[in-house]
């Protein structure tokens, strides 16, 4: 899964991937603000499996601009984690969201609750 907006090239991608041990019990993906490098990273056992890439703007405003998850991860349900829990971040600072990444924008729409998030004025700008 990979979306691009316009005026945000993307990252580049690495992988950071490391061995468990034998017989250890897969760990549960863990979602982290990386705000050096401005982006919502997830993670499981196997290393870095995607991102959330944002850019913070006046008035407390996150700007999503750019979702990856790597491809020997798709299908696992961790592009709705990391959305999930990227929202959930920026609700808890009492923070808004501008859904200018495809993929964010269209979690949004499959799950209205998190709507709020976009301010009133701009939601039709995102179809939302």
């Amino acid at each position: 899964m990979r979306c691009a907006h316009t005026d945000a090239p993307p990252a580049p991608y690495r992988s950071t991937q490391h061995p468990r041990e034998p017989g250890a019990a897969p760990m549960e993906p863990q979602v982290t603000d990386n705000a050096e490098q401005s982006r919502f990273e997830i993670r499981t056992d196997a290393g870095l499996a995607g991102f959330a890439e944002y850019q913070r703007r006046d008035g407390g405003q996150i700007a999503f601009v750019h979702t990856v998850i790597d491809s020997a991860f798709e299908g696992q349900g961790l592009g709705g984690k990391l959305a999930r829990a990227a929202l959930d971040t920026v609700r808890e600072r009492g923070e808004s969201v501008l859904p200018y990444c495809p993929f964010i924008r269209g979690w949004i729409g499959k799950h209205p609750e998190y709507v709020d998030l976009v301010p009133a004025d701009k939601r039709a700008k995102f179809d939302l």
